[in-house]
Protein backbone atom coordinates (compact mmCIF):
# COMPACT_ATOMS: atom_id res chain seq x y z
CA UNK A 1 0.00 0.00 0.00
CA UNK A 2 1.33 3.32 -1.05
CA UNK A 3 0.62 4.53 3.09
CA UNK A 4 3.11 2.27 3.99
CA UNK A 5 5.95 2.68 1.41
CA UNK A 6 5.68 6.24 2.49
CA UNK A 7 5.07 6.40 5.84
CA UNK A 8 6.47 9.65 7.66
CA UNK A 9 8.03 7.13 10.04
CA UNK A 10 9.78 5.30 7.50
CA UNK A 11 10.37 6.95 3.87
CA UNK A 12 13.12 9.79 3.75
CA UNK A 13 10.94 11.40 0.94
CA UNK A 14 8.90 12.66 3.48
CA UNK A 15 11.16 14.19 5.57
CA UNK A 16 11.13 18.12 4.74
CA UNK A 17 14.55 19.57 3.71
CA UNK A 18 15.52 22.53 5.90
CA UNK A 19 16.62 25.59 3.55
CA UNK A 20 15.14 28.62 3.33
CA UNK A 21 12.80 31.11 5.67
CA UNK A 22 9.43 29.77 5.62
CA UNK A 23 6.81 31.72 3.59
CA UNK A 24 3.60 29.48 3.92
CA UNK A 25 2.72 28.12 7.29
CA UNK A 26 -0.97 26.17 7.76
CA UNK A 27 -1.13 25.49 11.95
CA UNK A 28 -3.70 23.45 12.45
CA UNK A 29 -6.15 24.69 10.02
CA UNK A 30 -9.69 23.66 9.64
CA UNK A 31 -12.22 24.47 7.53
CA UNK A 32 -15.77 23.79 7.47
CA UNK A 33 -19.24 24.84 5.35
CA UNK A 34 -22.09 24.70 6.99
CA UNK A 35 -23.14 23.54 10.55
CA UNK A 36 -24.86 20.86 11.87
CA UNK A 37 -26.03 17.50 10.20
CA UNK A 38 -25.25 19.25 6.92
CA UNK A 39 -21.42 20.27 7.87
CA UNK A 40 -19.24 19.76 5.32
CA UNK A 41 -15.38 19.60 6.64
CA UNK A 42 -13.10 20.27 4.04
CA UNK A 43 -10.39 20.60 6.05
CA UNK A 44 -8.55 18.78 9.06
CA UNK A 45 -6.27 20.45 11.33
CA UNK A 46 -4.10 21.01 8.19
CA UNK A 47 -0.19 21.77 9.30
CA UNK A 48 1.75 22.65 6.14
CA UNK A 49 4.88 24.67 5.59
CA UNK A 50 6.53 26.25 2.17
CA UNK A 51 9.56 27.94 1.99
CA UNK A 52 11.03 30.57 0.18
CA UNK A 53 12.00 29.41 -3.10
CA UNK A 54 10.03 26.19 -3.43
CA UNK A 55 8.47 24.32 -6.62
CA UNK A 56 5.73 22.42 -5.41
CA UNK A 57 2.68 20.75 -6.53
CA UNK A 58 -1.03 20.17 -4.43
CA UNK A 59 -2.76 17.23 -5.79
CA UNK A 60 -5.08 15.00 -4.21
CA UNK A 61 -8.51 13.75 -5.47
CA UNK A 62 -11.85 15.68 -6.36
CA UNK A 63 -13.12 16.67 -2.77
CA UNK A 64 -9.50 15.87 -1.25
CA UNK A 65 -9.15 19.47 0.05
CA UNK A 66 -6.52 20.63 -2.35
CA UNK A 67 -8.46 23.62 -3.75
CA UNK A 68 -9.87 24.69 -0.13
CA UNK A 69 -6.38 24.94 0.66
CA UNK A 70 -5.43 26.98 -2.26
CA UNK A 71 -8.49 29.36 -1.08
CA UNK A 72 -6.74 29.73 2.06
CA UNK A 73 -3.22 29.97 0.73
CA UNK A 74 -4.55 32.77 -1.61
CA UNK A 75 -5.77 34.71 0.70
CA UNK A 76 -9.37 34.43 -1.02
CA UNK A 77 -10.96 32.80 2.08
CA UNK A 78 -10.26 32.24 5.84
CA UNK A 79 -9.89 29.02 7.90
CA UNK A 80 -12.71 27.99 10.31
CA UNK A 81 -9.52 27.29 12.91
CA UNK A 82 -6.02 27.56 13.22
CA UNK A 83 -3.83 30.32 11.63
CA UNK A 84 -1.96 31.11 8.42
CA UNK A 85 0.68 32.93 8.27
CA UNK A 86 2.38 34.18 4.84
CA UNK A 87 5.78 35.68 5.35
CA UNK A 88 5.22 35.23 9.31
CA UNK A 89 1.96 37.36 8.89
CA UNK A 90 -1.18 35.89 10.72
CA UNK A 91 -3.48 36.85 7.64
CA UNK A 92 -6.10 34.67 9.18
CA UNK A 93 -6.81 37.67 11.11
CA UNK A 94 -6.61 40.39 8.92
CA UNK A 95 -9.28 42.99 8.01
CA UNK A 96 -11.17 41.99 4.69
CA UNK A 97 -9.76 45.27 2.95
CA UNK A 98 -5.94 44.85 4.90
CA UNK A 99 -6.37 41.33 3.57
CA UNK A 100 -7.87 41.98 -0.13
CA UNK A 101 -4.39 44.61 -0.23
CA UNK A 102 -1.94 41.47 0.95
CA UNK A 103 -3.31 38.84 -1.88
CA UNK A 104 -3.15 41.83 -4.10
CA UNK A 105 0.76 42.51 -3.43
CA UNK A 106 2.10 39.20 -2.21
CA UNK A 107 0.21 36.55 -4.30
CA UNK A 108 0.26 36.53 -7.89
CA UNK A 109 -2.60 33.87 -9.03
CA UNK A 110 -2.39 31.75 -12.05
CA UNK A 111 -5.79 30.40 -13.00
CA UNK A 112 -6.90 27.52 -15.65
CA UNK A 113 -9.68 30.12 -17.40
CA UNK A 114 -7.28 33.14 -17.93
CA UNK A 115 -9.30 35.92 -16.77
CA UNK A 116 -8.42 38.47 -19.65
CA UNK A 117 -10.64 41.15 -20.24
CA UNK A 118 -11.20 40.79 -24.01
CA UNK A 119 -11.26 44.82 -24.54
CA UNK A 120 -7.67 45.16 -23.38
CA UNK A 121 -4.26 44.47 -25.15
CA UNK A 122 -2.14 41.83 -23.45
CA UNK A 123 -0.11 44.86 -22.10
CA UNK A 124 -3.30 46.40 -21.16
CA UNK A 125 -4.55 43.24 -18.99
CA UNK A 126 -1.19 43.15 -17.49
CA UNK A 127 -1.03 46.65 -16.51
CA UNK A 128 -4.63 46.31 -14.93
CA UNK A 129 -3.34 44.86 -11.76
CA UNK A 130 -0.78 47.40 -11.26
CA UNK A 131 -3.70 50.24 -10.96
CA UNK A 132 -5.07 48.58 -7.90
CA UNK A 133 -1.42 48.39 -5.87
CA UNK A 134 -1.20 52.05 -6.75
CA UNK A 135 1.79 52.19 -9.51
CA UNK A 136 2.27 55.00 -11.35
CA UNK A 137 1.60 55.05 -15.13
CA UNK A 138 5.10 55.05 -16.44
CA UNK A 139 6.41 52.30 -14.39
CA UNK A 140 3.27 50.34 -15.02
CA UNK A 141 4.08 49.98 -18.65
CA UNK A 142 7.88 49.31 -18.35
CA UNK A 143 7.17 46.63 -15.73
CA UNK A 144 4.52 45.04 -18.35
CA UNK A 145 6.68 45.27 -21.24
CA UNK A 146 9.69 43.44 -18.78
CA UNK A 147 6.78 41.07 -17.72
CA UNK A 148 5.44 40.26 -21.01
CA UNK A 149 8.88 39.92 -22.45
CA UNK A 150 9.98 37.75 -19.74
CA UNK A 151 7.31 34.87 -21.12
CA UNK A 152 8.00 35.44 -24.69
CA UNK A 153 5.58 37.87 -25.75
CA UNK A 154 7.20 41.14 -26.88
CA UNK A 155 5.58 40.56 -30.43
CA UNK A 156 2.00 40.46 -28.98
CA UNK A 157 2.13 43.53 -26.60
CA UNK A 158 -1.16 44.61 -28.11
CA UNK A 159 -2.59 42.07 -29.31
CA UNK A 160 -6.00 41.57 -27.41
CA UNK A 161 -7.14 37.93 -26.11
CA UNK A 162 -9.12 36.68 -29.58
CA UNK A 163 -5.63 37.12 -31.04
CA UNK A 164 -4.10 34.86 -29.33
CA UNK A 165 -3.79 31.05 -28.49
CA UNK A 166 -4.58 30.03 -25.46
CA UNK A 167 -1.03 29.32 -24.43
CA UNK A 168 -0.17 33.01 -25.13
CA UNK A 169 -3.11 34.28 -23.13
CA UNK A 170 -1.70 31.65 -20.26
CA UNK A 171 1.30 33.30 -20.62
CA UNK A 172 -0.20 36.69 -20.40
CA UNK A 173 -1.84 35.91 -17.27
CA UNK A 174 1.43 34.60 -16.19
CA UNK A 175 2.95 38.07 -16.43
CA UNK A 176 0.00 39.30 -14.92
CA UNK A 177 0.96 37.35 -12.30
CA UNK A 178 4.25 38.49 -11.64
CA UNK A 179 4.08 41.76 -12.28
CA UNK A 180 3.76 42.95 -8.81
CA UNK A 181 6.54 41.12 -8.02
CA UNK A 182 4.61 38.47 -5.22
CA UNK A 183 6.22 36.74 -3.00
CA UNK A 184 4.56 33.77 -3.81
CA UNK A 185 2.95 32.53 -7.50
CA UNK A 186 -0.36 30.45 -6.78
CA UNK A 187 -1.21 28.49 -10.15
CA UNK A 188 -4.83 26.54 -9.56
CA UNK A 189 -4.70 23.94 -12.62
CA UNK A 190 -2.91 26.68 -14.84
CA UNK A 191 -2.51 23.71 -18.07
CA UNK A 192 -5.98 22.26 -17.79
CA UNK A 193 -7.15 24.16 -20.65
CA UNK A 194 -4.11 23.47 -22.72
CA UNK A 195 -3.01 20.84 -25.05
CA UNK A 196 0.34 18.77 -24.06
CA UNK A 197 2.29 21.18 -26.41
CA UNK A 198 1.37 24.16 -25.00
CA UNK A 199 1.61 22.26 -21.54
CA UNK A 200 4.85 21.76 -21.84
CA UNK A 201 5.09 25.63 -22.60
CA UNK A 202 3.97 27.18 -20.08
CA UNK A 203 5.62 24.47 -17.30
CA UNK A 204 8.64 25.69 -18.64
CA UNK A 205 7.75 28.98 -17.95
CA UNK A 206 7.21 28.24 -14.30
CA UNK A 207 10.40 26.21 -14.20
CA UNK A 208 12.27 29.90 -15.17
CA UNK A 209 10.29 31.52 -12.89
CA UNK A 210 11.39 29.36 -9.98
CA UNK A 211 15.12 29.56 -11.26
CA UNK A 212 14.93 33.35 -11.30
CA UNK A 213 14.12 32.82 -7.34
CA UNK A 214 10.40 33.22 -7.55
CA UNK A 215 7.99 30.78 -5.03
CA UNK A 216 5.72 28.56 -6.71
CA UNK A 217 2.83 25.96 -5.99
CA UNK A 218 0.61 24.56 -8.69
CA UNK A 219 -2.50 22.83 -7.59
CA UNK A 220 -3.24 20.44 -9.99
CA UNK A 221 -4.61 17.05 -11.11
CA UNK A 222 -2.07 16.33 -13.80
CA UNK A 223 0.81 13.71 -13.07
CA UNK A 224 2.74 14.66 -15.72
CA UNK A 225 2.88 18.60 -14.50
CA UNK A 226 3.47 17.27 -10.60
CA UNK A 227 6.33 15.63 -11.63
CA UNK A 228 7.73 18.91 -13.15
CA UNK A 229 7.45 20.44 -9.74
CA UNK A 230 10.32 19.41 -6.68
CA UNK A 231 7.95 18.48 -4.43
CA UNK A 232 4.20 16.97 -3.74
CA UNK A 233 1.94 17.88 -1.39
CA UNK A 234 -1.11 15.35 -1.51
CA UNK A 235 -4.54 16.13 0.44
CA UNK A 236 -6.84 12.96 1.05
CA UNK A 237 -9.89 13.74 2.71
CA UNK A 238 -9.56 17.32 4.66
CA UNK A 239 -5.84 16.16 5.50
CA UNK A 240 -2.34 16.10 4.19
CA UNK A 241 -1.23 12.45 4.08
CA UNK A 242 2.35 13.06 2.43
CA UNK A 243 3.95 16.70 2.72
CA UNK A 244 7.06 15.93 1.28
CA UNK A 245 7.00 13.19 -1.58
CA UNK A 246 9.71 13.02 -3.97
CA UNK A 247 7.84 13.63 -7.78
CA UNK A 248 9.40 10.76 -9.13
CA UNK A 249 7.68 8.57 -6.75
CA UNK A 250 4.50 9.61 -7.49
CA UNK A 251 3.24 6.81 -9.96
CA UNK A 252 3.46 4.71 -6.85
CA UNK A 253 0.81 6.46 -5.03
CA UNK A 254 -1.52 6.91 -7.89
CA UNK A 255 -1.35 2.99 -8.53
CA UNK A 256 -2.05 2.27 -4.67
Amino acid sequence: MASELFSPNSSPQDNPPQYQPIIIRLENVSKVYGSGDTAVHALNEVNLTIEKGEYCSIMGASGSGKSTAMNIIGCLDRPSSGSYYLENLDVAQLPSSQLAETRNRKIGFVFQQFHLLPALSALDNVMLTMVYAGVPSKERKERATEALIKVGLENRLHNKPNQLSGGQQQRVAIARAIVNQPVLILADEPTGALDSRTTQEVINIFQELNDSGITVVIVTHESDVATKTKRVVWFRDGEVIYSHLDPKDLHQIIAG
